[in-house]
């Protein structure tokens, strides 16, 4: 498809000298991109359709790459991907090899800053200014887009509260409220003092007549000072209170997000404030795409649809449905239980349960620090919590894990979604670490089902049998198919193929399925080998080493990071019960997961059945 004007795109530089109606007209023809792209590639549509004309509008009016642009989260930084020379790898977006679908300073200048989780990007804005002053001694501009999600993460107020601490720094936030969730403004008068305050007349004006007063021998500062505290108690009465101006910022806004004419001064307002500047924009997740305009969580994240009638592939039963389904099953009969997510509703499959059991239901945002602890409040108050989170963000509640669920032995359920290996999203959402680092809390039991079935057991077992920290991991996607005489033992392990041989597969969970596509080929071959699954994969029970001693070739295959993984615990345990056979392990070396598909990555780090099949058939 020919786009008149975003094909001429290579950088910033191009839309310096646009007029207002072109800068429209590539906003439109970068809609009709993202969408037609999307709708093949899948990826991130709504958010992106949100921030086009913000985006470009930064692009206009500030200096990249000398000033520094970051994005929150960064999965909606597309527009910006095609306005800094991506614009020909558009279509390999989140591929193997293709661009990133976040920020990343090794495939552009103009990414300032690795991006991938939220709130962080006030904190890293407000360093990256700090740092370029000290190593080049010039004053540029840094700025940060937060989403009003990102609000709800408290790094964002340390951040915040640093940065307007710095009273002469050149720092600007930019608050993209796209469901107003952080202040409402409402009336005529409101919004007229927002056309007023962001004309750049006023502000020069304002300030000429403070230095003229300043002049007035005795009083001139006596003036100001009343001046300022008669304007803040009528901004405050008319905006209400607001807690950037709170915090050391400039507060301006808000403005309309999709009028580029309107954008364009008001962030030439905030360039010449010389100091840390809030600027409040409204903008509409899925703008210009109907279907995303009405459903926005439909068209978060999508891995395709038809862009005719919006309509997506139907999605199939996953495991994170099956814990939701699950939980509601047994909360009909047992009111204790109770449900925690970080702002991950309909990822972690919670929709259903937050219907039927709103007073049992808490989504606290994206601050899984304080869901952790207040899992463990719950616990301690008698309830029977469950925590629902991806792998990738439980990351961030580890101390807490460590000191307020732990220490006390309290029965929490952590379900970790999306554990081992995730696809598109890359590096940033892996969830190949939870296992090492959850493995070094005391007291803690993990769970790695490989079916629904054994999901169920899992769940059950964590929330009725065991009254310390236990945590179920499972994949995102649907369970595999298994060999219909492979029967879950609700053991700790379980044996699989053929105990005879002189060899043996030590695996769990998604993994599992692999190895037995790589058993039945054997098999056909004649070839023998027996598969060891570990249904609770830590603490090991010791009685697996009984087992193993009669085996000459162990195999271990594990999705998870090398370092801290269970083959470090299986070969502490060899060592111990004098097992002498030949141990080979095939874990995810200790490297970031670049973003490919799921399948594509594990045939990289040979946790595919051919290449399970493979390793075994050469010894």
């Amino acid at each position: 498809m020919e786009y008149r004007i975003l094909n001429t795109i290579n950088s910033p530089n191009d839309i310096k000298n646009l007029s207002d109606e072109k800068l429209t007209e590539l906003c439109s023809e970068i809609r009709d991109c993202l969408i037609n792209t999307l709708s093949k590639t899948g990826g991130h549509l709504a958010s992106n359709l949100g921030v086009v004309e913000l985006t470009v509008a930064l692009h206009k009016v500030f200096d990249l790459p000398e000033d520094k642009l970051l994005f929150d989260v960064g999965h909606q930084c597309y527009t910006h991907k095609l306005l800094t020379g991506r614009f020909n790898g558009i279509s390999t977006i989140r591929q193997k090899d293709g661009l990133s679908g976040f920020m990343r300073p090794d495939e552009s200048e103009y990414d300032p800053f690795i991006t991938g989780h939220s709130s962080n990007s006030v904190s890293a804005s407000l360093g990256i200014y700090k740092g370029s002053k000290i190593s080049t001694n010039k004053d540029l501009y840094s700025i940060s887009v937060v989403g009003d999600g990102a609000m709800t993460g408290g790094m964002i107020y340390e951040g915040l509260n640093n940065a307007g601490h710095n009273r002469n720094d050149s720092t600007i936030i930019i608050l993209n409220d796209n469901k107003m969730s952080i202040s409402r403004n409402v009336g005529a008068l409101a919004r007229h003092l927002t056309v007023i305050r962001s004309q750049p007349g006023y502000h020069r004006f304002k300030h000429k007549l403070e230095r003229i007063i300043s002049y007035i021998p005795f009083i001139g500062g006596f003036i100001n000072r009343n001046l300022l505290r008669s304007k803040t108690m009528l901004k405050n009465a008319i905006y209400h209170s607001n807690i950037f101006e709170d915090m050391g910022f400039h507060y301006l806004g808000p403005v309309d997000g999709h009028d580029i004419t309107k954008l364009q001064q008001i962030l030439g307002v905030a360039k010449e404030q010389k100091r840390p500047v809030l600027v409040h924009v409204i903008t509409k997740k899925g703008k210009g795409f109907s279907p995303a305009e009405k459903a926005p969580n439909n068209f978060h994240g999508v891995s395709s649809f038809d862009v005719e009638n919006g309509e997506v592939p139907i999605k199939k039963i996953d495991f994170s449905a099956v814990v939701g389904d699950e939980l509601c099953r047994l909360s009909a009969s047992d009111e204790k239980i109770c449900v925690i997510t970080a702002a991950m509703k309909e990822g972690t499959g919670l929709s259903n349960f937050a219907d039927k059991y709103k007073n049992r239901f808490f989504d606290v945002g994206i601050a899984e620090e304080h869901a952790v602890t207040f899992t463990a409040g719950l616990a301690a108050g008698g309830a029977r919590p469950v925590f629902c989170v991806y792998s990738t963000f439980l990351q961030r509640g580890y101390d807490q894990l460590i000191h307020d669920v732990a220490i006390a032995k309290l029965p929490v359920t952590i379900c970790v979604d999306r554990a081992g290996i995730v696809g598109e999203d890359g590096e940033t959402h892996q969830g190949v670490f939870d296992i090492a680092f959850l493995k070094t809390i005391p007291g803690i039991q993990i769970f790695s089902p490989v079916n629904y079935l054994e999901l169920k057991m899992h769940l059950n077992e964590s929330i009725y049998k065991i009254n310390s920290p236990s945590v179920v991991r499972y994949p995102r996607g649907s369970q595999p198919n298994l060999p219909e005489d492979f029967v879950p033992s609700g053991d700790d392990f379980q044996f699989y193929g053929n105990p005879s041989s002189e060899a043996v597969i030590i695996t769990f969970g998604r993994v599992f399925s692999e190895a037995v596509k790589c058993y039945e080929k054997l098999k056909q071959e004649g070839k023998k080998i027996a598969i060891l699954k570990l249904n609770k994969i830590y603490p090991i029970n010791d009685k697996i080493y009984d087992y193993l001693k009669k085996y000459n070739n162990i195999y271990i295959f594990e999705e998870g990071i090398a370092s801290g993984g269970i083959n470090e615990t299986l070969c502490s345990g060899f060592l111990k019960n004098n097992i002498n056979a030949k141990v080979h392990i095939y874990a995810i070396s200790d490297e970031f997961i670049p973003h490919m598909s799921v399948d594509d990555a594990l045939k990289m780090y040979n946790l595919s059945a051919d290449a399970i099949y493979n390793i075994v058939n050469e010894d």
